[in-house]
């Protein structure tokens, strides 16, 4: 694990500012506006300031050190509140709704606070992990987010989670090592560069031999890649490495005592977690994306950063949409 210079505050209030903006235009630019889309812009605004700020130095300790465990259950009361903001403001509030949000917040806290004082790696923190990626991966998305016609539900279905996963592993379980941070270390480019680069030379022979993947430039589609690139960093990259690289790879390790042994399991299970993606069960897509978590493992237990991790991510996920059509 190298040395790394992570980002401070004021930068990343201004980075989530030009995103926001960037956002709120680009929807307008599409017709989009009204209480129901200020409703919707103030819950994504929330939530992308949560999932950045969190990674800026110092912000978890300084709360933590303030307020104690109990600045997990206050981001997890904010961000309830925050999506009541939205179902009021889009005609979408029913009690039913805000009893299933309700639970998706407070009962993995209630989880991890039941844990407090136990090491990481404790039975709660792998049950919170599975049940955060099973209201994700299953949960009703669409019918939690209906506006603006469902089209945004998996993404803030997503980033809700991220909020409810910092609330309870960086505020309530003080987890250390999870790299969840904007940072930049000596020879970084060339582990990032390098995993995606060997990946690439492995999976894309695999995939074509597999039957899974043909080749197909979208060439029209370029001027679109660094908007594309972003999107997958911010709302599928960086969350699934938060999730499978700072918080499971980092509970087997410590489980098992061995690096080696998370590192590996870790991959495997992030392997299986797609079986259900493109048709049950999807075996391909299981060996491809284990191997894909063994690069992904490897980066982030090279650099201690999600955001390394999340930047080859990224960047597979990229390449796959542009140069390849999966068959």
């Amino acid at each position: 694990m190298t040395a790394a210079r992570q980002i401070g505050a004021l930068p990343v209030l201004g980075l989530w500012a030009l995103l926001t903006l960037a956002g709120a235009l680009f929807a307008n630019w599409y017709g989009y506006g009204g209480r129901s889309f200020a409703a919707l812009l103030t819950a994504g605004a929330f939530f992308l300031l949560v999932m950045l700020l969190f990674a800026a130095r110092g912000i978890p300790e300084f709360l933590t050190g303030a307020l104690g465990a109990g600045s997990g259950f206050l981001l997890g009361v904010f961000g309830y509140f925050v999506y009541i903001v939205y179902a009021v403001g889009t005609g979408s509030f029913s009690y039913a709704r805000a009893g299933a949000i309700a639970g998706f917040v407070f009962v993995p806290l209630a989880l991890a606070a039941s844990a407090e004082r136990k090491a990481a790696g404790a039975w709660q923190d792998y049950l919170t992990l599975a049940l955060i990626w099973v209201c994700v991966k299953f949960g009703p998305t669409h019918w939690v987010w209906p506006y603006p016609g469902g089209h945004l539900a998996y993404v803030y279905t997503v980033i809700l989670a991220v909020t409810v996963a910092i609330a309870a592993f960086l505020l309530i379980r003080h987890v250390d090592k999870t790299g969840y941070s904007i940072a930049w270390g000596p020879r970084w480019t060339v582990f990032v560069l390098g995993s995606f680069l060997v990946f690439a030379a492995i999976a894309i022979p695999l995939g074509r031999a597999l039957h899974f993947i043909a080749f197909d430039p979208l060439w029209y589609k370029w001027p679109a890649w660094p908007a594309t690139f972003l999107t997958i960093l911010l709302f599928t990259a960086w969350p699934e490495e938060f999730l499978f690289r700072g918080l499971l790879q980092n509970f087997l390790q410590r489980s098992a005592k061995s690096d080696l042994a998370g590192w590996w399991s870790a991959s495997i299970v992030f392997g299986f977690s797609h079986i259900t993606n493109l048709g049950f069960p999807n075996w391909r897509y299981v060996l491809l994306a284990s191997i894909a978590g063994l690069f992904y493992g490897w980066t982030w237990r090279k650099t201690g950063s999600i955001f390394a991790s999340a930047l080859v991510h990224a960047g597979v996920d990229a390449t796959w949409h542009f140069f390849f059509r999966t068959l």
